[in-house]
């Protein structure tokens, strides 16, 4: 009986002991003692191959063991395209955070900060029209300020820069698209009653953005809050506007609203941008 207990630990302790050396090899890391060129180098391996966790291991050491070098900033910049590319927006946006407070005036800014919009930007999808129904702007407006305001950074800190013109059109998208959001919380707010909310949100429209459609809908709900609340003289001069603006507006005959289960039966006010 000895004799079997005192197998079984030594059957046990080879297991641990192998284990271990196991265990040790894998943690072994083979870069250590490389340059800074062999470790951008086989990140941009990693990169070609779409290997996002390698790479991004590989550019985190560059960085890390050769911080204010050319390649530190390099690797950054590349940090931030990688998490891009490998869905993790949170870690692409604080990449180039660092970046743009590091090195502000770097060559490179004016692409780090084309790619700060994109990591937030939401194009009109065919697969969401298609599949879900949902628009656009009937979703949390976070990310789209987020992409407008880097946009607008880089148009007019960068006018000339080889984005400037794409950023451009993205930002036309996104005015409308933003400005249709604010006029969604409005009509939520006056359909549920709150008339002060709706036309607070109304007025956001009208003063934050020009010429955009959303606009109709803004002064109709701006006018229509006003005589709900009695006040006949605030609610003449929204008509006024309305009809400059937008002759036999069709609201006049649609009115507001939509059938039950559409974007207002899930959206939860708090989600909102304020």
């Amino acid at each position: 009986m000895k004799r079997i207990y005192r197998s079984a630990l030594i059957l046990l302790s080879t297991s641990i002991i192998a284990g271990c050396g196991i265990v040790g090899k894998s943690d072994v890391d083979e870069t250590v003692g490389w340059s800074a060129p062999q470790l951008y180098n086989a990140a941009r391996e990693s990169v070609r191959g779409s290997e996002w966790k390698s790479a991004r291991t590989y550019l985190a050491a560059v960085e890390s063991r050769y911080p204010y070098t050319s390649y530190a900033q390099q690797s950054l910049i590349d940090q931030a395209y990688v998490n891009w590319k490998d869905e993790e927006p949170a870690q692409a946006t604080a990449a180039i955070n660092r970046f743009l407070a590091i090195y502000p005036n770097h060559p490179g800014t004016d692409y780090m900060l084309y790619l700060k919009g994109m990591v937030t930007f939401t194009p009109p999808s065919a697969f969401l029209t298609s599949y879900t129904g949902q628009d656009p702007s009937e979703r949390d407006p976070k990310g789209l300020r987020q992409s407008y305001d880097a946009f607008k950074e880089l148009v007019e800190r960068y006018p000339n820069s080889r984005y400037a013109s794409d950023a451009q059109q993205r930002l036309t998208w996104l005015v409308s698209t933003i400005a249709d959001n604010e006029a969604n919380v409005a009509e939520y707010y006056y359909l549920r009653q709150g008339y002060v909310a709706a036309i607070n949100r109304s007025q956001r429209v009208l003063r934050e953005f020009s010429g955009v459609q959303a606009a109709e809908r803004a002064l109709f709900i701006m006018m229509k809050s006003y005589e709900q609340l009695g006040l006949q003289d605030q609610a003449s001069d929204a008509k006024r506007v309305l009809d400059a603006n937008f002759p036999d507006s069709k609201y006049y005959t649609q009115g507001l609203g939509k059938q039950s289960g559409s974007w207002w039966s899930w959206m939860s006010p708090s989600t909102w941008l304020n």
